[in-house]
């Protein structure tokens, strides 16, 4: 794969960083893609931007106001609280968004002879959302190869780990202290660690906290 281009789809936020890294470390030429969607953290577009020119990667952001208008959940309306539900998926999951993002990830990847995409799901702390899980992706993956007659191939760094184990695998990759302090996690858009008390943050500080004491306890 070091001779070999590769997009990732990026947010800004934690595990998107932490796949920016691993995809660096990777890949020969590492382009990057975010999507606007009306999301109410609209902070996250300028947060994937600093970052990808921090780290000399290529970033083009694309339109996708379209799921704004066709889906209401709390990720697209300031109305809407975000809460987890006793039936489903929280209320923060956006309906076909990984489904979109990736199929205009690939587009975006075949215009510039990549056949390699990155993203950051997980089904280990998947909050719910099933288009994060495993089948979902390797489900997508043979779509796209059918749909567009090539041969891409989604990796997932992230989809057997936890919150502590992103937190380690950036520190494997050197870019813990980066992560920590310059992504934008929290879905009331408060960047690092947060507000502290949103499903998102909780999730990011708990495992942090399991990270460092893990860590911690290997000294002794």
């Amino acid at each position: 794969m070091k001779n070999e281009k590769a997009v990732v789809v990026f947010s800004g936020g934690q595990d998107s960083t932490t796949c920016l890294f691993w995809a660096l470390e990777q890949f020969s030429e590492v382009l990057a893609v975010t999507f606007d969607y009306g999301q109410r953290h609209a902070q996250e577009i300028d947060h994937a931007k600093r970052i990808a020119e921090t780290l000399g990667v290529t970033l083009q952001v694309l339109d996708m106001g379209l799921i704004n208008q066709l889906s209401a959940n709390a990720l697209t309306r300031d109305s809407i609280e975000v809460e987890e539900q006793k039936d489903g998926p929280p209320s923060t999951f956006v309906p076909g968004r990984n489904l979109l993002f990736l199929s205009f990830a690939a587009i975006y990847a075949d215009a510039f002879g990549a056949r390699h995409l990155v993203t950051g799901v997980s089904e280990t702390d998947f909050s719910g959302y099933p288009d994060c899980r495993d089948t979902f992706i390797r489900s997508l993956n043979v779509t796209l190869n059918l749909s567009m007659d090539k041969q891409f191939v989604i990796h997932t760094p992230l989809m057997w780990l936890d919150k502590a184990g992103v937190w380690e695998l950036s520190d494997e990759l050197g870019a813990f202290e980066f992560v920590q302090t310059e992504t934008l996690t929290c879905y009331h858009g408060i960047p690092a660690a947060g507000c502290g008390t949103c499903p998102s943050c909780v999730l990011r500080n708990q495992g942090l906290q399991t990270y460092l004491s893990k860590k911690e306890g290997a000294k002794f």
